[in-house]
């Protein structure tokens, strides 16, 4: 049995692919190694995982990780999986490379992630051949829902938002501004904290010009500063992975064609097309 996983920052999803070739797909949190320890990824595993699973039946574990670019980050992640399927071989690949091949198969393109984070890149059908670095959370990650959650908390503080958003903003999260800027300054997982007002700037329905300003505003800051950097960008169709880009694809379109890129396939979640892309396209790597 094999185990293929995308992994954000904010959640993983897993599908089992049994012996019998049923799948049985999953969700833990995610496992950023920027964010999270070893230590930490294996407990959650432990305490997250189905009860059901038979973990020393499991022979390969193919996992794509936010945060899984280098080696020494790779490790945090892999020593954790190690631990838990003891008898399985365990593959820690980036989650940029896992939206190319759900995104694009084995053909060359464009793709991006728009969640919680971003990440971008041209493709060539087997590797990534040019990414531009999105800064992550702190200097870059325009587009992605901690760019848009960062956007509205500082219109909050800073008395930027019509009075009705503040007073529902107020409603939902009864947050004070100490207390936002101790749950980024002081506590863990800021990004993710952050990222979660997305939800609230995509529920918000009682100024919705302002919400779609702000989202509008944030992806052009993504074309702007990643995306028209790319050589001959135009010459791409635009593919986008990730809860940001597909929640809010409709502002996302408008953007993609003004800035002369034709809409290709945006989806929510590449899980599906991953596992497809290794029973299909890509089993030696099984």
């Amino acid at each position: 049995m094999i185990l293929i996983a995308d992994g954000g920052s904010t959640k993983t999803n897993w599908c089992l692919v049994t012996e019998e070739g049923k799948k049985v797909y999953f969700n833990t949190e995610g496992y950023n190694p920027y964010f999270a320890s070893t230590e930490y990824i294996l407990n959650s595993l432990n305490e997250n995982l189905p009860t059901d699973l038979e973990r020393e039946k499991i022979t390969e574990v193919n996992y794509y990780g936010a945060g899984c670019s280098v080696p020494e980050k790779n490790k945090i992640v892999e020593n954790a999986m190690k631990a838990v399927f003891t008898k399985a071989k365990v593959s820690i690949g980036h989650d940029l490379l896992a939206a190319a091949r759900a995104l694009l198969g084995n053909n060359e393109g464009f793709a991006a992630i728009l969640g919680t984070g971003t990440n971008t890149c041209i493709y060539d059908g087997k590797k990534i051949l040019h990414n531009i670095d999105s800064g992550a959370y702190i200097l870059g990650d325009e587009g992605s829902g901690c760019y848009i959650g960062k956007k509205l908390l500082v219109d909050y503080l800073r008395g930027y938002m019509p009075e009705a958003v503040r007073k529902n903003f107020w409603d939902t999260f009864q947050l004070t501004p100490d207390e936002v800027n101790d749950r980024v300054y002081s506590q863990p997982l800021a990004n993710r904290f952050c990222a979660s007002f997305s939800k609230f700037v995509y529920d918000n329905n009682v100024h919705i010009e302002y919400s779609r300003n702000l989202v509008y505003t944030s992806f052009k800051d993504f074309f702007t500063n990643l995306v028209t950097h790319y050589p001959n960008y135009q010459n791409y169709t635009f593919n986008c992975i990730g809860s940001v880009g597909y929640n809010f694809r409709n502002v996302l379109e408008e953007v993609v064609t003004e800035h002369g890129m034709v809409v290709g396939n945006i989806i929510r979640s590449p899980i599906d097309n991953l596992v497809k892309y290794h029973l299909e396209l890509a089993p030696s790597q099984l």
